[in-house]
């Protein structure tokens, strides 16, 4: 990547859209590379994915899904097809091959957690849950979340305590039930970061990178991380942010206190599972690795640490089945 923050890269990508090379700017990387595509006076947002990270049926799926939903009138930004007509393209790079998106811009204003009103929170809640009532059935082909956790005891095999935790963790998903109105299709990161609020009204979401089937507690607990503390309970600054989701998530589909008492529990499963991916991810340096790349790097390590202190911290409140304690209300 250049210091105009274009790549050749994403140049080839783009050119599946009919871009014009250096038209596609870096705009973040995570789950997918990011690039912004001016678009007649607005945004579109080109995403793609090295094959080693993601086969192309996995962005194929969620492409679909998006399409179908915000057609069937879903808040959520639909994909835009390629000039072949594909929601989604794979092209051959210098890098290798790589599965990309282009998404139409979510109309409206980021909120950030320290600026959000209990209304908005209300809001926030009805939308996850509107969410998984309209995605019911939609599901072909997504896969399990969580299958990260079955790597845990070797690429970890050093760490016991984290090990230990996250054997705990396992050991109570497993007994989980999957009925009807706890297990389906779930976004997998509906954070405020990961949606626009439009003037007066509610978020439109975009980012379905981790859309899994799961249960709903788990795309909630994920959703409202930034509410919660180091058990993933209710943080007591947020407290009222929280309730309000709550609240507004049970305003259109059911979600009992059994429910609401193992956020705790998905929180510690979804801090492993990350876990997993960013030690993936880091990889070991190369040699001559750009300033940029390095920068990424620490973040990722620091963000590595984080989950893992949240995995171990969970992981101590559930002892053989028991957790110590439950989100009251």
């Amino acid at each position: 990547m250049s210091e105009a923050w274009d790549s050749p890269i994403a140049d080839q990508v783009a050119a599946r859209w009919g871009y014009a090379a250096g038209t596609a700017k870096w705009w973040r990387s995570s789950a997918s590379h990011v690039f912004v595509l001016p678009e007649n006076g607005r945004r579109r947002y080109l995403r793609f994915v090295p094959d080693s990270y993601r086969g192309p049926n996995s962005l194929a799926v969620v492409a679909e899904l998006m399409a179908r939903l915000s057609d069937g009138g879903s808040a959520v930004v639909r994909p835009v097809a390629a000039e072949s007509g594909a929601l989604t393209t794979t092209v051959a790079t210098g890098l290798g091959a790589v599965h990309a998106m282009v998404v139409e811009p979510a109309p409206g204003a980021d909120v950030d957690v320290s600026e959000l009103t209990a209304s908005q929170a209300r809001q926030w809640g009805r939308a996850l849950a509107r969410l998984h009532r309209d995605a019911a059935g939609l599901g072909a082909g997504l896969p399990e979340a969580f299958g990260e956790l079955s790597s845990v005891g070797t690429l970890f095999a050093d760490d016991a305590e984290l090990v230990e935790a996250t054997a705990r963790l396992t050991d109570m998903m497993s007994e989980l039930p999957r009925r009807q109105d706890q297990w389906g299709v779930v976004h997998g990161d509906f954070e405020l970061d990961n949606m626009a609020w439009e003037e007066g009204g509610g978020p439109v979401a975009y980012d379905f990178d981790e859309a899994a089937l799961s249960w709903y507690a788990a795309d909630i607990a994920y959703a409202v991380r930034d509410l919660t503390d180091h058990t993933g309970r209710p943080a007591s600054v947020h407290r009222a942010r929280f309730d309000a989701f709550v609240d507004g998530y049970r305003s259109v589909r059911p979600f009992d206190d059994e429910d609401l008492g193992r956020l705790p529990l998905f929180a510690g499963l979804h801090a492993v599972a990350s876990l997993v991916r960013i030690t993936r991810a880091l990889g070991e340096p190369a040699q001559g690795e750009p300033d940029w790349l390095g920068e990424l790097r620490d973040d990722l390590t620091g963000m590595a640490g984080a989950h893992r202190r949240l995995a171990v911290d969970i992981g101590r409140h559930f002892v053989r089945g028991r957790t110590r304690g439950a989100p009251r209300r």
